[in-house]
């Protein structure tokens, strides 16, 4: 069944995930009165010969000289400049949840749009259609005006789009999508570009995974610690009030409804390593940070961020910054920071478990017949390459701004870039949690002892049941990946306290 977004109502990070396929964009009475308001608004203030940027001038740096006199010739003039984008095409399923993002942004009628630009949007966004999008070329300032210049020229019939996956030219793909080229005029093509829609999009898909995988890693350190007979005192509430970091205090109190009924072995050392016994304040702390994250898409979910805005109660024509993207490109660097940290204490967990001198006696490798065989040793090597892949690319880029633009853009924020490579992120580290939940599984194949706690045996069942014991040895790419479906697709199910999402 498809899905229905009503862009009348806030928009959450689960509209966005849906987007990836067909949704139904509901497009109200009250929205549409509201843009066309703001829309015969500008008429009125073009008809009064008042200076509207991108409307009766020319653009950035050249804001100072007249722009083209046809206003359908002016989309032209927005948009040809900007066709300067490189690298790799986005992964459709962002483009799609930016475009839903810009419909909902364009449909609070402030923009000044022409209605048919929102309906467009939500027509668009009901067919398989993606705009062939090239990842390179946003300083995020200005909003992201190259991706979203590439995304308005393929929905004109240029460039190139998908359809059904297949990357066509984009007048083909519209035709094979049953859509009519978008006319637009320049002030719609400018409110097209000029916000921070793709990059508020992959934020809140990072933000979306990172916190899966987050929750993953509790659930697994929690079954680390009781497959290996560990006292569970590191868990302790009054420990972990008298810390008094909330996110420690709800992560510790989700790792013991999880291990409720955990029993040491009395065979362990009285103090974990620090990736066992400092668990909770690690991820704890990554709470904090994920709840700041959360509450910096929640408001960019709902900020309109083009340029110039338009009140009609007001007469009122506003010029200003909204599209400078720097709340995400903080919030995506510090997502960046949470993920490497929290790879870093999952990829240490497996290397614990695969190592005899600290596993309880477990084989070397968790190899079912050590020699003959070599268990997680490609397993661990991947992990490791992941987790090195991460922190060699967590250099913050919010604060690498570079002047350009003739000066008109002397400070940029680099929130896209921030917001793509913490989205990149993001999915090597799902694989890390994929690789722990494996060398897990494969523990109590080799020798580990049945959990303890009914918790932590639910999660161990679900994971026997996904992947087989390795023995014999067998090429494991697709069992990781499988694996941490398995046990982020657990996590939905069990209760978080108060903890947020976007």
């Amino acid at each position: 069944m498809t899905t229905e977004v009503d862009i009348a109502a806030p928009l959450r990070i689960a509209d966005l995930r849906a987007a990836r396929d067909p949704v139904r964009v509901v497009v109200s009475p009250q929205v549409r009165d509201r843009v066309t308001t703001a829309r015969s608004f500008l008429s009125e203030v073009l008809g009064d010969d008042r200076a509207v940027y991108g409307s009766t001038t020319g653009f950035g740096a050249l804001v100072g000289y007249a722009g083209r006199a046809d206003l359908r010739d002016q989309a032209d003039n927005t948009l040809a400049h900007l066709g300067a984008g490189q690298g790799p095409d986005l992964a459709p399923e962002v483009v799609r949840a930016t475009l839903l993002l810009r419909a909902w942004s364009l449909a609070r009628g402030v923009s000044g749009v022409s209605p048919h630009v929102v309906d467009a949007l939500a027509a668009m966004l009901a067919t398989t259609f993606v705009p062939a999008v090239p990842r390179l070329g946003s300083v995020g300032a200005s909003g992201d005006l190259i991706p979203l210049g590439a995304a308005a020229q393929a929905l004109r019939g240029r460039g190139h789009a998908y359809v059904d996956g297949v990357r066509l030219p984009a007048a083909q793909a519209l035709a094979q999508a049953g859509l009519e080229p978008l006319p637009l005029d320049g002030r719609d093509a400018l409110a097209l570009v000029n916000g921070t829609s793709l990059t508020t999009a992959a934020t809140a898909l990072a933000l979306w995974s990172v916190r899966a995988s987050h929750r993953a890693v509790q659930v697994l350190t929690t079954l680390l610690a009781d497959l290996l007979g560990c006292d569970p005192q590191f868990l302790d509430a009054r420990l972990l009030n008298a810390y008094g970091h909330p996110g420690a205090i709800d992560v510790g109190a989700a790792m013991r409804r999880v291990g409720d009924g955990i029993v040491a072995s009395g065979k362990r050392p009285l103090q974990e390593p620090y990736s066992i016994r400092c668990a909770p304040q690690l991820l704890g702390a990554a709470e904090d940070a994920l709840r700041h994250v959360g509450a910096v898409v929640a408001a960019d979910l709902g900020s309109v961020s083009d340029n110039p805005l338009f009140f009609p109660d007001d007469d009122a024509v506003v010029h200003g910054g909204n599209f400078f993207g720097q709340p995400a490109a903080f919030a995506a660097d510090l997502l960046s920071m949470v993920v490497a940290q929290v790879g870093n204490l999952a990829e240490r967990q497996l290397d614990l478990l695969v190592d005899p001198n600290r596993n309880g006696g477990l084989p070397p490798m968790l190899a079912a017949g050590p020699g003959q065989q070599h268990g997680l040793q490609g397993v661990q090597l991947a992990s490791t390459a992941l987790i090195a892949e991460i922190r060699r690319d967590t250099m913050p880029a919010s604060m690498q701004s570079l002047p350009t633009n003739l000066h008109n853009q002397d400070v940029v924020p680099l929130g896209t870039q921030a917001a793509l490579r913490a989205l990149d992120q993001a999915r090597l580290l799902h694989l890390i949690v994929g690789s722990l939940a494996v060398g897990l599984r494969q523990a109590a194949y080799v020798g580990a002892r049945t959990p303890s706690a009914p918790g932590c045996a639910e999660v161990l069942a679900a994971l026997a049941e996904a992947v087989p014991p390795v023995d014999p040895d067998r090429p494991l790419d697709g069992d990781v990946q499988r694996a941490a479906d398995v046990v982020e697709t657990l996590v939905t199910s069990l209760p978080w306290g108060d903890r947020r999402d976007a």
